[in-house]
């Protein structure tokens, strides 16, 4: 695939995201109008709950779906509370929740713990509204840890498994994605991928597109299996598209 072809499904895949500490409603009606560049579309926009309606107001009867975070970033162990949270963002409109998983429970092995908090969210979700599990995979480490994050979010029917919140140090690698996809692969089940955190170049979104085409096939990675988490590759994705060499653009995951 030219470079060309490669940005626009990568595009196609973006979750274009704005978690910043400093957002507001005028960089929603800012994210949601790149959402919708013809280039495009993304397959959704990432937001903080208390945006969801003003990204719905923008993008209503678009096909970019609207996505945002519960027990996030901490990914704390109060079940009730992010339940409540998760109904509150899906009757403002949400489409997608990004569930971060109570990783340090994983950490010390309590397994149950954290399959409780992703039950519980799951039973929320129905329709065409989908659940991703963000297991913080640059905190967790170590790979047999990665694993057993990705099977409990697989085996409480999850419908992608995504790496970071993008607020850690360590954010998406290749290495985790790979642990996360033969977990995947493995299971059997009709469950996604979503890199996010310090993707910002072409390259660096065709790292994890070669990734998953080469453990899960040729044609797998689409906007209902493999999404991008990110706002820095924006740019570089547009420019690619037309034949340019990409910058990455400044700005926060």
């Amino acid at each position: 695939m030219s470079d060309a072809d490669i940005a626009v499904r990568a595009l196609r895949s973006l979750d274009l995201t704005d978690l910043t500490d400093t957002c507001t409603d005028q960089a929603i009606d800012a994210l949601c109008k790149k959402a919708l560049d013809p280039r495009g579309p993304v397959a959704a926009v990432c937001v903080w709950p208390q945006f969801v309606k003003r990204a719905q107001e923008n993008l209503r009867g678009s096909s970019v779906r609207i996505a945002t975070v519960v027990n996030f970033p901490a990914g704390g162990e109060d079940v009730s509370r992010v339940a409540d949270d998760t109904q509150e963002a899906l009757s403002d409109g949400a489409h997608e929740i990004d569930l971060v998983l109570p990783y340090n429970a994983v950490r010390r092995a309590d397994l149950g713990a954290a399959k409780e908090m992703v039950d519980a969210v799951r039973e929320l979700i129905d329709g065409d509204r989908l659940l991703k599990v963000i297991l913080e995979t640059g905190e967790l480490k170590d790979p047999k840890l990665i694993e057993t994050a990705s099977l409990i979010a697989i085996e409480s029917n999850t419908d992608f498994i995504k790496t970071s919140t993008g607020k850690t140090p360590v954010s998406a690698t290749p290495e985790a994605a790979e642990i996360m996809l033969r977990a995947i692969k493995a299971s059997s089940r009709p469950v996604g991928i979503k890199p996010s955190g310090g993707i910002r170049t072409l390259d660096d979104a065709k790292i994890y597109l070669d990734l998953a085409d080469r453990i899960m096939g040729p044609g797998w990675a689409t906007p209902r299996t493999f999404r991008i988490g990110a706002s820095s590759v924006y740019d570089a994705l547009i420019a690619a598209t037309e034949g340019r060499e990409g910058i990455a653009a400044t700005g926060a995951y």
